[in-house]
């Protein structure tokens, strides 16, 4: 019964994926940490299967399975660390920098749901995917992600004077728009 079950067994959190690494460039320090500790230029299928694998155990594992995921990613975040092309430190574990993930990603992931998905939510259950999304977030180190649809659009706006292109956020989305896959997933792609 639980919105998060809704929304993440749905076809539509394919486009929902892409909507959110779309989004996601778009924050600099975020972005640097992406282009200069992911290799998701070199190896996409592996780092989509990897943060598939996270979102499908923290969706759908146990108690304990989740919470190690979220502990290996804690770990790994760690020892991500550099600065941004605009001079700008950041810290993966950042809890700045998790929100905005986050937030993208749940903003991403309901839209797609709301308008491609199969039985759209009606607005408790939209606020209540929200809610229960936020668990996530704050085991991985966010201390107050929104709770509510209204929450989590303030929570964005609030990053609007943020975010911005650059080098690395452009190359990121042209890899995106054409990214090198195996002829047979380019078409659903």
């Amino acid at each position: 019964r639980s919105a998060v079950w809704d929304v993440h067994s749905d076809a539509s959190m394919l486009g929902g994926g892409v909507g959110f690494l779309l989004l996601q460039t778009l924050h600099p320090p975020t972005m640097a940490g992406v282009a200069d500790h992911s290799d998701y230029r070199h190896d996409p299928l592996g780092r989509l299967q990897r943060t598939s694998h996270f979102v499908g155990i923290t969706t759908y594992g146990s108690a304990t399975d989740a919470q190690l995921a979220i502990d290996t990613v804690r770990t790994i975040h760690d020892r991500i660390t550099g600065t941004a092309p605009d001079s700008t430190p950041y810290r993966a574990n950042d809890p700045h920098l998790l929100e905005w993930v986050h937030s993208t990603e749940v903003d991403s992931f309901l839209v797609a749901k709301q308008r491609f998905g199969h039985n759209r939510l009606d607005d408790a259950r939209a606020d209540r995917y929200v809610a229960e999304m936020a668990e996530i977030a704050r085991r991985l180190g966010v201390p107050e992600p929104a709770t509510s649809v209204r929450a989590l659009r303030d929570t964005l706006r609030r990053y609007r004077p943020e975010l911005g292109l650059n080098r690395q956020s452009r190359a990121a989305i042209r890899f995106l728009a054409a990214p090198p896959l195996p002829l047979p997933m380019r078409g659903p792609y």
